[in-house]
């Protein structure tokens, strides 16, 4: 359980030889042709570079390979011997210098001095230029910490990877180059480094990089700084919510193996509409369109919006629902009969929403109960986990092909300043606190005034500002991420809101006139009446499964409370290293023990977040530090101690889950189907 010492290098690179440009005109780097050495050495220098972006950005570097000068970069020996380089910004005939003719290196030493290195684990830095800069930022850095570097001239990356031997910034993907603004191209090289982000970020800017690219420098620190935001909120609701998601996920386990996957609705509707529908307040401009669109289009509705669908005598065919909280419970009560709409599930809702729906439900896979019961009873398709019900809904719409995907009532913003469309089973949920005082209009706004720490600016569909929070913020970004990457079109019908990229703007009638032009074929929906939707021939199976599952973390348990008395005994050592050092050497065998109940420990760690959090924040941050000696180890036992207690706590609380999870399969078998 005691974490092994790791880290980067030392931060040095190799000494290059130095490519001396013509002296007059703007030209591609090259080596003049009697310099038979340098273009040797260069050779060498590019292929080691190339070799090592390859390994962490193959496709950036494939791009760069590719990429042909274009003149505008000229490279040449400082006073010093070291290469500088000058850049021609389009449109300009006064070239900016990106390090110093004199001394680039003593420039970025001083530039990497001017920047405060603490517990920052992120470095977002304006310009690649050759890399002196980032290469002297880089030897400052300690533990885990990396650069993520926003440069957009691939020729100006060319020069630099065939002239500065920068190949150890990209070890361990420890250096990340964005290029473009593109968000779903961002998104994906970041996420990896999402949780690292989260505990410090810096934004540096290289000024004279800032003189060529200043707007792409300004819209990608945006980008990022939107990209953190979100990380932040996906990173809290995480934590705060591991606990009762995994009750959640086990209680329904007994419906997860007793009903049908989705598995059959693989590109079933292909090539056909699909609408879904969200409760944002500009759902009421048009919810009466989609009556008549029900037979000519795929629609998929939000929990939310269910009910007052129903209402209106649209029927959706689909619905969706993954709110752990057990009001959601209250979006279900009442609806009567709804056989013509199949209820899709994240494992994570509460059991309440599937105990009380009379209607088809399937369920979507999930890791955490495949640890519970197993990888063969859990076999079944899934969907791209989504924060809300909206994504889970649109998630559905790409999985069975739908295209276009028209999204209605999606305004992620305070359209007309109220949170709500009129009439949503919220609506009816505040109603006991109705009087002449509070009004629907004073509810709406008191929710929108709760968050007013968390308020922000955007824009709408016709480029007014519009306030948002940071929650519906973190809600676009994910968005915006998927739509960039989606194969078919996007149609943002929902007629006020936010502007979302990677869609086309149109009223709901003008899609519905441009592709709700046919009826959904009835072959295609004839599924509900031919699916068994309840087969509870293997709940015993997987009663037997969460069994094994207790005994395997009872067993854990036991060796992991043998190793807290054993860090508590060296605590006590710590000033007789001769003790010390013979008693430590019992923590290798008992670590080996403990990382042999792996299934367990993955188990226990899904439920207890935070102690993961804490054990991954403890850890880097230690790295950070100068502390040696017998200071060190009292630092790393007192770590490693908080997490194995944690890791006891968190197997407590997983034992009563799974307890809770054998109860639900005993009412299930006994009386044949799932009740609350």
């Amino acid at each position: 359980m005691i974490p092994d010492k790791a880290g980067y290098g030392d931060g040095r690179a190799p000494a290059v030889k130095v490519l001396v440009p013509p002296k007059s005109g703007y030209h591609e780097p090259r080596m003049a042709a009697d310099t038979h050495n340098n273009s040797l050495a260069r050779d060498e220098v590019y292929c080691r570079n190339m070799a090592a972006l390859f390994r962490c950005d193959n496709r950036l570097a494939q791009r760069i390979d590719e990429y042909e000068p274009d003149g505008s970069i000229a490279v040449e020996a400082a006073r010093t011997g070291v290469p500088t380089a000058s850049v021609l910004p389009p449109g300009s005939d006064r070239p900016v210098s990106l390090h110093s003719k004199v001394d680039p290196l003593a420039e970025a030493a001083r530039f990497a001095g001017s920047v405060e290195v603490g517990e920052d684990f992120c470095y977002v830095v304006s310009g690649f230029g050759l890399g002196h800069h980032l290469k002297a930022l880089a030897a400052r850095l300690k533990g885990d910490a990396f650069l993520v570097v926003t440069e957009p001239n691939l020729g100006m990356l060319k020069a630099a990877l065939e002239t500065v031997d920068v190949a150890d910034l990209f070890a361990r993907d420890r250096c990340i180059i964005l290029t473009t603004e593109d968000k779903g191209e961002m998104q994906s090289r970041l996420e990896p480094h999402s949780t690292l982000m989260m505990m410090g970020a810096k934004f540096v800017s290289h000024q004279p990089s800032e003189r060529v690219a200043g707007p792409f420098h300004a819209a990608l620190r945006k980008m990022i700084a939107d990209f953190m935001t979100y990380c932040r909120m996906s990173l809290v609701t995480l934590v705060t919510n591991s606990r009762i998601t995994c009750r959640n996920i086990t209680n329904n386990l007994p419906l997860y193996l007793s009903t049908p996957p989705i598995d059959p609705l693989r590109d079933r509707f292909k090539g056909y509409p699909g609408i879904v529908v969200s409760a944002g307040p500009s759902l009421r401009k048009n919810i009466d369109q989609l009556a008549d669109l029900q037979s000519r289009a795929v629609l998929v509705a939000v929990q939310t919006t269910f009910k007052t669908l129903l209402d209106r005598g649209i029927r959706p065919h689909f619905v969706t629902s993954l709110d752990y909280h057990e009001m959601s419970k209250r979006f279900f009560e009442g609806i009567g009969e709804v056989s013509q709409t199949h209820l899709v599930i994240e494992p994570k809702v509460t059991w309440h929403v599937p105990d009380h729906y009379p209607g088809p439900i399937s369920v979507l896979s999930n890791s955490f109960a495949r640890l519970c019961v197993g990888d063969r009873l859990a076999a079944r398709d899934g969907l791209k986990a989504g924060a809300t019900v909206a994504h889970l809904a649109f998630y559905l719409a790409l999985y069975m092909g739908c295209d276009p995907i028209i999204l209605v009532g999606q305004d992620l913003a305070y359209t007309n300043h109220v949170y709500y469309s009129p009439g949503v089973a919220i609506h009816g949920l505040w109603r006991p606190q109705l009087n002449r005082f509070s009004t629907i209009e004073m509810m709406e706004w008191e929710r929108i005034v709760r968050a007013r720490h968390i308020l922000m600016k955007v824009k709408d569909i016709q480029g007014r500002a519009i306030y948002t929070d940071e929650q519906l913020f973190t809600y676009l970004q994910q968005f915006e991420g998927d739509f960039s990457t989606v194969p078919g079109r996007v149609i943002d019908a929902t007629e006020g809101g936010v502007r979302k990229a990677g869609t086309r703007v149109m009223s709901l009638a003008e899609a519905a006139g441009q592709y709700c032009t046919r009826p959904i074929p009835g072959g295609l929906l004839a599924y509900r009446e031919e699916t068994r939707w309840h087969d509870p021939s293997r709940l015993e199976a997987g009663r037997k499964e969460l069994g094994r599952r207790i005994e395997e973390v009872d067993e854990m348990v036991v060796d992991c409370k043998e190793m807290v008395a054993l860090l508590k005994e060296l605590e006590t050592l710590l000033d007789n290293p001769p003790a010390f050092n013979r008693r430590i050497a019992a923590v290798d065998p008992l670590r080996v023990r403990i990382d042999g109940h792996d299934h367990a420990y993955q188990m226990i760690s899904a439920v207890s977040q935070h102690a993961e959090l804490q054990r991954f924040s403890a850890d880097r941050r230690l790295k950070l530090t100068e502390t040696e000696g017998i200071e060190l180890a009292k630092a790393q036992l007192a770590r490693d101690l908080r997490f194995v207690e944690g890791v006891i706590e968190g197997a407590e609380a997983l034992k009563e889950i799974l307890s809770e999870g054998i109860a639900r399969f005993d009412r299930a078998m006994a009386q044949g189907r799932v009740l609350s």
